[in-house]
């Protein structure tokens, strides 16, 4: 029975929020949490497409693949279907905030709220970076989304 559902999102649902699908589904997978867990984007630029090159690129270094993965915009009944709706920087919070049906706001967060001294903080948008720069994204998405899998634990313990 699954719980809780996590909706990860960024601008364009093709580096941020999908590396963070990814990630926060190997914790989900390894500890068996009762979490459902996608991603979305706030623009329609990238419905149907799969992730950026360099984004499958960082996130296969560590063996997950998501090829498979294709971008959807994030759609009204997002809001009611997920317990949780996180967004990478303080553009998306802004712009969840203004599409969220009345006293649903509350469920949105940013991702780096989940690491300690980085409340507040944002993840940058790689896109018009280069790799490193997605390599460094990753790492911040990780530590992030291994925090978020500890606080669900605390909450089904």
């Amino acid at each position: 029975m699954t719980l809780y559902s996590v909706l990860f999102v960024c601008l364009g649902n093709i580096c941020r929020s999908p590396m963070a699908e990814a990630a926060f589904s190997l914790e989900v997978k390894k500890r068996k949490l009762p979490v459902f867990v996608d991603s979305a984007g706030l623009g329609a630029w990238h419905v149907d497409q799969p992730p950026d090159p360099r984004t499958i690129h960082e996130v296969m270094k560590y063996g997950i693949d998501i090829r498979h993965y294709l971008g959807r915009q994030i759609q009204l009944q997002d809001f009611h279907d997920f317990t949780h709706i996180i967004g990478m920087d303080h553009k998306n919070i802004v712009q969840l905030k203004k599409l969220a049906p009345y006293d649903t706001d509350s469920k949105i967060k940013l991702l780096l709220d989940y690491i300690p001294n980085y409340q507040n903080e944002e993840i940058s948008d790689p896109y018009y970076r280069n790799q490193d720069a997605f390599s460094r994204t990753w790492s911040q998405i990780n530590e992030a989304c291994h925090n978020l899998a500890n606080y669900f634990e605390q909450q089904i313990s």
